[in-house]
């Protein structure tokens, strides 16, 4: 189910990011290489009393600029007021109420979402100034003081956005649904394997790349299953995404992709790999989805063969990072090999939910140990006292240890291999956990996890 989403919404310096690092829990920079993360807007997940919750960090807001950097972060604040399930308007107690306050109420008025005034800097709650009776002028109707430094008020901020939340309109059916993802760059032929699906023309094809703007929920019966197919726009280039349409139909398809269980990778037969579909895979690999590389157009191929054997290869030393995922070689006009895709979309989407006992992931890894011993550092070798899977979808490992830092990178990859020689996980990113235990520890640590 997708997480409901709240923007940070204020002027630049007055406390969003002390606010959203202190919500968080961690200290994000503002500057984020996280794929698909514009600089000046960042984006991290957390939870209050059981609900999960998207927020949004923004740059901040000057309405009347002529500076290139400050008008572009006011281009990103409004992507994310049109993204937001509510929005949180910070004013700054301590320089009061300045006409960029105003002008940005106005602006949050417009957009029809629930909005929550805080007024950051109240470091001193049981004696509020008089001035702080002046934030009412907004006309945004009651505010809470707080101190993002301080950490004071956050309660009942976050009180207040549960109780501003939209319902949620998702049936409980809908849960039992494969929920996947069509992701790749314009033009691929997105829109047209969905109509294949459906057998209708449900969204616009067109050979004009971009025509699907934003993500679009199909739901699907098949005899293998129900789906909820989502459509989405062509992943671009930073570099040539212009204007904020397609700023907002990016955050929109990584969106998609967050909330599938299985992404298909369309690659165009025609232009074969291509640097900006290494990156549309990165995005689903590093969001820990189930994937499917679907290889399209391969009814205008005519030395199939040869170029299947090409692409093969490609694939192969372009995504090495991705070799659990399955390909497909299909048409979305002619139909090729299309009913195979919702196979391997069941098969992957069980690889990726297989839940495995303690006990047979350790006798796997005892003869993984004793085939290959573990590395060891100035005679001090690392100890794997036993490993239990803590998560689905995708599955998630722990290891404990004597020492992680003994571990190398080439031990862990020789691990994940014996692990998908032994359980499969075809089309699912697998990941490894390390953690350090006392020796004391390990005998209870055992019979606590044993199934």
């Amino acid at each position: 189910m997708l997480k409901p989403i709240v923007a940070v919404i204020g002027r630049p310096n007055v406390g969003k990011s002390t606010f959203f690092n202190a919500i968080i829990g961690e200290r994000i920079s503002i500057v984020d290489d996280t794929p698909g993360i514009t600089r000046d807007r960042i984006y991290a997940d957390t939870e209050w009393l059981g609900q999960e919750i998207t927020f949004i960090d923004t740059g901040g807001i000057e309405p009347d600029t002529s500076d290139n950097i400050l008008a572009a972060m006011r281009n990103q604040a409004e992507i994310a007021i049109d993204t937001a399930d509510v929005i949180i308007f910070m004013c700054d107690l301590k320089t009061g109420l300045l006409p960029a306050d105003y002008e940005i109420a106005t602006m949050l008025r417009k957009s029809d979402k629930p909005i929550i005034l805080v007024v950051n800097k109240s470091d001193n709650p049981a004696n509020l100034p008089p001035e702080i009776y002046e934030f009412y002028q907004l006309g945004l109707g009651d505010f809470i003081p707080i101190s993002a430094s301080h950490r004071l008020g956050f309660t009942e901020v976050l009180d207040r956005v549960l109780a501003e939340l939209p319902e949620q309109t998702t049936v409980e059916q809908d849960e039992q649904r494969i929920a996947v993802a069509v992701i790749g760059k314009p033009n691929v032929g997105k829109s047209s394997l969905i109509n294949y699906f459906l057998q209708e023309e449900r969204t616009i094809v067109s050979d004009q790349a971009g025509t699907t703007r934003d993500a679009i929920d199909v739901f699907f019966e098949h005899p293998t299953g129900s789906y909820r197919l989502i459509d989405t726009a062509g992943l671009r280039r930073k570099s040539r995404i212009k204007d904020k349409i397609e700023k907002y139909s990016n955050l929109r398809t990584e969106a998609a992709v967050k909330r599938s269980d299985v992404c298909l990778i369309m690659i165009d037969a025609l232009d074969g790999i291509t640097e900006q579909d290494t990156k549309v895979a990165g995005l689903a690999h590093n969001n820990g989805k189930a994937a499917i590389f679907v290889i399209n157009k391969w009814d205008l191929i005519e030395n199939k063969q040869e170029l299947m054997s090409e692409i093969m290869a490609d694939i192969k030393q372009r995504f090495n990072f991705m070799s659990y995922a399955p390909l497909i070689f299909v048409s979305a006009k002619t139909g090729q090999r299309i009913d195979k895709i919702f196979n391997l979309i069941t098969e992957v989407y069980q690889e990726a939910n297989k839940r495995l006992s303690t006990t047979v992931i350790n006798e796997v890894l005892a003869e993984a140990t004793a085939m290959n011993p573990t590395p060891q550092d100035k005679g001090r070798r690392l100890k794997i006292l036993y490993a239990t899977q803590v998560a689905v979808g995708p599955p998630q490992f722990v290891f404990f240890v004597n020492n992680k830092d003994l571990l190398h990178f080439s031990y862990e990859r020789y691990l994940e291999n014996q692990f998908r020689l032994n359980f499969g996980f075809e089309g699912t990113p697998i990941f490894f956990i390390w953690r350090n235990r006392k020796r004391n520890e390990e005998l209870t640590d055992i019979f606590r996890q044993r199934d």
